[in-house]
């Protein structure tokens, strides 16, 4: 019987060896079966039915054994309909199907209870790790706002502590180790300690969970659970998932490791040829490429969407930066779009939104709200985001929004532009970056010393006509449209015509023979479809 098989005839069946020696199966949805004097846990997985005996004291991992499906998925949007395959539609995923998969494995094992965190930041003395562009004290500020970001969490204690070798297992020298080994034991509400570091070693994680007794995050678990409390649509949670999929591979290393110690895990499944450990990195595997395909679909599905945008001739403008430097709320005060809902909080944006707005000439442009950038985050979370900011790939223009009233503001600027490079975006968007000035306000008597920049207060909405005017600028320059003067007749779908493709800015009635100057913004494309149409020389 092959495992597809097993996964629809029993959810999560396998067969276990009790304590009093006998057999018993067991049914259950995503619970591991952990026997006496054995803590180790692993991810839900699909054990097949054996008759492998396993020692007491031995936990089993178990994955869920249900096959996910996610090989396909089509986005319906309120505004635009897309002709379904029949033979897609049988694999389409439904909210419910993705919303199993976003609850079924949780990595990070932070779980949903409120936590007490003690927040460590190594401070970097020399070499490739140290940060020159900002200080230490400025980085314990923003892990503490990230903290503070999760509803119900918070900081008790947090402590600076040098470091000169930050490769280490455990980060720091012994003694300075010891010292704050024995400050989180000293703290007994702590339920939680947070490393301000990218990404620690699987073996570090573990090293330091031993010792301290709590939880052990870092900047990348931690992020990614910000992510998952604040992801809200479908894309969202399937690219959160496909960025957890590193940290379950390092779960699964280590829970395997934990298991070979007590004599278990290197044992072959009677009829599969594969060990636990191979069948669960398959299955890890398997899921990834699934959760892939959907997204590649999700991609496709934009693909379409800002086709017919570029087949309307709207401008498109990507509004980037350092997460919570005001994006959304620039973008309302250009729209006025009153369904958007700033938010004073890291990372509330998760999904690429777009929004009509309208600039001086009356021309209509959109403008896309990004999820923002942090730094010290590993590539792979930001890999996992691709399909959503594929769309930047596509833009006319790059709005990037600066908090300067941000200590750190120089810093963030680095990272933002080191994130749309790694990005491979092309040369012509970034020369066509419009650089703008946030919260103004807050800064006694500001004065920008870059003529090239565009000091504004989104909030107060200062400076904005001032924006809209260079943004009108840019468009020009770097969409290939033009301003012209054409001669319609009153009497015929000219005008009209020029309305609808174009960008009128003025109607000159010339007299008494129907016909009128019309000042007009309007593409290559767009003036030749007119030409062609209505035969104008």
């Amino acid at each position: 019987m092959n495992l597809n098989k097993i996964s629809i005839l029993s959810k999560h069946v396998f067969l276990c060896k009790h304590v009093l020696g006998r057999w018993y199966t067991n049914f259950a949805r995503c619970k591991p079966i952990i026997f006496c004097q054995c803590s180790s846990k692993l991810v839900a997985s699909i054990l097949p039915c054996t008759r492998q005996r396993v020692k007491t004291g031995v936990s089993v991992p178990v994955l869920p054994a249900r096959t996910l499906s996610l090989t396909a998925c089509m986005f319906k949007s309120k505004n635009h309909s897309t002709e379904i395959n029949p033979e897609e539609e049988e694999d389409e995923i439904d909210e419910a199907e993705i919303e199993e998969l976003f609850q079924q494995q949780i990595p990070t094992g932070i779980g949903k209870e409120d936590h007490r965190i003690f927040i460590v930041h190594p401070d970097v003395k020399w070499g490739s790790r140290k940060q020159y562009l900002t200080t230490a004290a400025l980085q314990m500020d923003e892990a503490v706002g990230l903290v503070n970001t999760l509803h119900k969490w918070s900081v008790v204690e947090k402590i600076i502590l040098s470091t000169k070798t930050p490769e280490n297992k455990r980060i720091f020298g012994k003694g300075n180790f010891q010292t704050l080994t024995e400050k989180i034991r000293a703290t007994p509400e702590v339920t939680a300690v947070f490393v301000n570091v990218e990404r620690l070693l699987p073996s570090s994680e573990k090293d330091l969970q031993e010792a301290w007794g709590v939880k052990v995050l870092d900047r990348y678990s931690l992020v990614l659970h910000i992510f998952r409390c604040n992801a809200r649509t479908k894309e969202a949670k399937l690219q959160i998932s496909l960025a957890e999929i590193p940290l379950l591979r390092s779960r699964l290393r280590n829970e395997i490791a934990n298991l070979d110690q007590q004599g278990g895990g290197s044992r072959y499944i009677m009829g599969s040829g594969e060990t636990l450990y191979e069948m669960q990195q398959r299955l890890l595997k398997e899921r990834e490429l699934k959760i892939r395909s959907t997204l590649e679909r999700l991609r496709k599905k934009r693909h379409l969407l800002r086709s017919l945008r570029k087949h309307k001739d709207f401008p498109t403008i990507s509004v980037m930066g350092y997460t919570n430097c005001g994006k959304t709320t620039l973008i309302k005060a250009l729209t006025g779009d009153a369904g958007l809902q700033p938010k004073d909080q890291l990372f509330a944006t998760l999904d690429v939104t777009v929004h009509a707005g309208q600039l001086p000439s009356h021309m209509t442009v959109l403008f896309v709200d990004t999820i923002g950038f942090l730094s010290q985050l590993p590539h792979q979370l930001i890999d996992s985001f691709s399909a959503t900011l594929e769309d930047v790939m596509h833009s006319d223009l790059i709005i990037h929004v600066r908090d300067i009233s941000h200590p750190e503001t120089v810093n963030q600027k680095v990272n933002v532009l080191n994130v749309l490079k790694n990005l491979q975006i092309p040369e012509r968007l970034l020369n066509s970056i419009i650089e703008v000035h946030n919260k103004i306000d807050l800064i006694e008597g500001y004065e920008a010393s870059d003529p090239e920049v565009t000091p504004i207060s989104a909030l107060k909405q200062h400076g904005l006509d001032v924006l809209k005017e260079k943004i009108e600028e840019a468009v020009v320059k770097y969409t290939g449209k033009q301003t012209m003067t054409l001669k319609v007749q009153l009497n015929t779908p000219q005008l009209a015509w020029l309305y609808k493709e174009a960008t009128v800015q003025a109607v000159d009635d010339v007299g008494d023979d129907c016909t009128a100057n019309v000042k007009v913004i309007i593409s290559q494309a767009a003036y030749g479809r007119y030409r062609k149409r209505f035969q104008v020389t």
